[in-house]
C-alpha cells in the first residue's frame, strides 16, 4: 500500500490537530480447543493458548505505533463466547472461566478481553444459563473483561424469555458491583444479530466461524469527519455527504495499514477493519459535534436522524471504496458518557432515550453507555431492549443496549466511570409498566423478510 507524500502530511494533521487515532488493535482466538470435562484443565489450556498467540500483541502494537507514528489506544483480545467452551465442564458457576480471561489481560498488559458471551437469540441452553447466572459476580470481581449476550437475530426473531433474563441481570450486576471502581454494567452489552468480528467493545468476541486467531482492527475519527464538515459549511448535503465519504476513505486506508501490518508481525490472518466513528470524553472527538456542525443547534433537534443517517451511510461508503475487508459494525456510535457533546445534549435536554432510540435505527449500533435511575425495575430495563432488539431484527442490523442503573441515583444526577468510560448525567426513563408484556415470556418470531432462500 503505497502514500503519496501529500497524504503522509494530510495523515499527521489528522492525528495532530483532528485526534485521528487506530482506537483498537483486537486479537480474536478461538477456545473451541480448549473445552474439557474439567474445568481446571480447561482454564489452563485458555491461559496458555491466550498467552502463547497474545504474548507479543502489546509489544507489536507500541513498535507500529513509534515506527509509523500513529496512535493505538487500546490493544485488546476477544475470545469464542465462554459458554461454548465451559459447557463441556459441568461446572455450576463459570466465573473462574471469567478470572483466567482477567488473569491473561493482566499478565499481557491488553485494556479489555471480550467473550464471556453466549448466543441465546433462538433459546437458553444449560450452559448459557450458567454463564448469564454468573455474569453479576463475574463482572463484579474482574477488571478487564467485558460480557455481552445475543438474544435475538434477524432469521430467528427474539428470545424474550433471554430479554427478560437479562432485564434481571442487569439489575443484578449493577447491584454486585456498587462499591467497585467501576459499574459492571458498563461491561456488559446485550445485542440483536451481534457480529462475530466486532474489535470494539463491550460487545466483541471471536465467532466460532473465524480463523483459529485474526487481528481485527478499529479506527476512529470523528475529529477528522468534523473537521471535514467545517470545510463544507453552507454547502448542500450532498456536497458534503461526498466530502464525509472521502475523508472516511482515507482513514480506512490507515488502518488497512496497520491491521495488515500487525498481523504479518504476529503471523496470523488480517480478519477485518471496522471503521466506526467511535468518541471519546475529549473534546474534539464528538459524534455530537458533527451532527451541529452539519446544521442542528443540539443533537436531539429535530433532523438528528436524518443527518446521522447521512454520516453514517457515507462513513460506510468511504469505508468499502478504500477496503475489501470492512466489517464489524462500521458507521457512527453514540455512547453518551463517551462522547462530550452528547453529554452536553443530555444537560441541556435536547436529547432524551426516546429520541436516543430512533437514532439507533440508522446508527451502529444501539443504546451504548446510558446511565438509568438506580430504582428502574427489571421488567422496564427488559422493555427498553426489547424496543432496541426489535429495531435490530426488522431493519437487519446490529443494534445493542448497554444500559447503567446507577444505586441511589435519580434523573440529572452525575454518574462518573472514568477513563474512555466517561460519565453522563442519569437519563429519566418512561415510568409505565410493561411489566406484563415481559412477563409473557416465548419468542417474538422473526419477521417476514427473514425468510431469504
Amino acid at each position: 500500500m503505497l502514500f503519496t507524500p501529500v497524504e503522509i502530511e494530510e495523515t499527521v494533521n489528522m492525528f495532530m490537530h483532528h485526534n485521528l487515532d487506530v482506537r483498537c488493535v483486537t486479537m480474536g482466538i478461538s477456545l473451541l480447543d480448549c473445552a474439557d470435562g474439567d474445568a481446571r484443565r480447561a482454564n489452563e489450556k485458555i491461559y496458555e493458548k491466550i498467552m502463547r498467540k497474545a504474548g507479543n500483541l502489546v509489544k507489536v502494537g507500541q513498535e507500529i505505533e513509534k515506527e509509523l507514528g500513529v496512535p493505538i489506544i487500546n490493544k485488546r483480545i476477544s475470545v469464542t463466547p465462554i459458554a461454548l467452551v465451559a459447557g463441556a465442564s459441568g461446572e455450576k458457576s463459570y466465573v473462574p472461566y471469567c478470572k483466567t480471561l482477567d488473569r491473561c489481560a493482566k499478565e499481557l498488559g491488553v485494556n479489555f478481553v471480550g467473550g464471556f458471551s453466549a448466543l441465546v437469540q433462538k433459546g437458553i441452553s444449560p450452559a448459557d444459563r450458567i454463564l448469564i447466572d454468573s455474569i453479576p459476580e463475574a463482572l463484579a470481581t474482574t477488571d478487564f473483561v467485558c460480557s455481552s449476550v445475543n438474544v435475538g437475530t434477524t432469521k430467528s426473531g427474539i428470545n424474550m424469555d433471554a430479554v427478560k433474563l437479562m432485564g434481571e441481570t442487569i439489575v443484578r450486576t449493577s447491584e454486585a458491583s456498587k462499591n467497585c471502581a467501576v459499574n459492571g454494567c458498563s461491561k456488559l452489552v446485550v445485542f440483536t444479530n451481534a457480529p462475530e468480528d466486532n474489535p470494539f467493545m463491550a460487545g466483541a468476541f471471536h465467532g466460532s466461524g473465524e480463523a483459529d486467531s485474526v487481528i481485527n482492527v478499529g479506527v476512529s475519527g470523528p475529529g477528522v469527519i468534523l473537521a471535514a464538515a467545517r470545510d463544507y459549511k453552507g454547502k448542500p448535503i450532498n456536497e458534503l455527504a461526498e466530502g464525509i465519504k472521502k475523508m472516511a476513505f482515507k482513514i480506512t486506508r490507515l488502518g488497512q495499514l496497520v491491521g495488515t501490518e500487525a498481523a504479518r508481525r504476529l503471523g496470523v490472518d488480517f480478519g477485518i477493519l471496522d471503521l466506526s466513528l467511535a468518541p471519546t470524553p475529549a473534546v474534539g472527538d464528538s459524534v455530537a459535534r458533527i451532527l451541529e456542525e452539519i446544521g442542528l443547534e443540539g443533537a436531539g433537534a429535530p433532523g438528528t436522524t436524518a443527518a446521522l443517517a447521512m454520516l453514517t451511510d457515507m462513513v460506510k461508503k468511504g469505508g468499502v471504496m478504500a477496503s475489501t475487508s470492512v466489517g464489524g459494525l462500521s458507521g457512527a456510535f453514540i455512547p453518551v458518557s463517551e462522547d462530550e457533546g452528547m453529554i452536553n445534549a443530555v444537560k441541556q435536554h435536547s436529547i432524551t432515550l426516546e429520541k436516543l432510540e430512533a437514532m439507533t435505527c440508522v446508527c451502529s449500533v444501539g443504546l451504548d453507555m446510558i446511565a438509568i435511575p438506580g430504582d428502574t425495575s427489571a421488567t422496564t430495563i427488559s422493555g427498553i431492549m426489547a424496543d432496541e432488539m426489535a429495531i435490530g431484527m426488522v431493519n437487519n442490523k446490529t443494534t445493542a443496549v448497554r444500559l447503567i442503573p446507577a444505586p441511589g441515583k435519580k434523573p440529572g444526577d452525575w454518574v462518573e466511570f472514568g477513563g474512555l468510560l466517561g460519565g453522563c448525567p442519569v437519563i429519566d426513563v418512561n415510568r409505565f409498566s410493561c411489566a406484563d408484556f415481559i412477563n409473557r415470556g416465548g419468542r417474538i418470531p422473526a419477521p417476514i423478510h427473514s425468510f431469504r432462500n
